[in-house]
C-alpha cells in the first residue's frame, strides 16, 4: 500500500510540469532565433544598374531573409562578375544572396 501512495504522488508531481510545458508551446513564435543562419534562397529583384568595372549589380530586391534585409534598392558585388554581361538594366531576375567575405554578395543571378 505504501508503494501505491508513493507511486501516487510522483504521478501527481510528475504530471503538471508535462502539462504546463505542453500548453506553453500554444502560440509560440517557432521561427528559427537569430544565431542559426537560414539557407539562401532566390528572392525576386529588378536590375537598375550593371557596373562591369567594378563587378556590381544594383537591384531594386524583395526582403533577404537569410542576410535580414528588407526590401530595398542596392548595389551589390557579384561573385563571378563575368555573368554580368548575360544581363541588362530594366530586366527581371531571380537572385541568390549569400554573405561573402563579410559582405552581402549575388552568388547566383537568373532571368525570370
Amino acid at each position: 500500500m505504501k508503494h501505491v501512495k508513493t507511486l501516487a504522488i510522483v504521478l501527481a508531481l510528475a504530471g503538471p510540469p508535462a502539462a504546463f510545458a505542453a500548453g506553453s508551446m500554444d502560440g509560440m513564435d517557432m521561427k528559427p532565433s537569430a544565431g542559426l543562419k537560414q539557407a539562401p534562397r532566390p528572392v525576386a529583384a529588378e536590375i537598375r544598374k550593371i557596373d562591369m568595372k567594378a563587378g556590381k549589380v544594383t537591384l531594386r530586391h524583395d526582403p533577404i531573409e537569410n542576410l535580414g534585409m528588407s526590401a530595398m534598392t542596392m548595389a551589390f558585388p557579384v561573385q563571378d562578375p563575368a555573368s554580368l554581361k548575360h544581363f541588362k538594366e530594366g530586366e527581371s531576375v531571380s537572385v541568390t544572396f549569400d554573405n561573402v567575405n563579410g559582405k552581402p554578395t549575388v552568388v547566383e543571378m537568373q532571368r525570370k
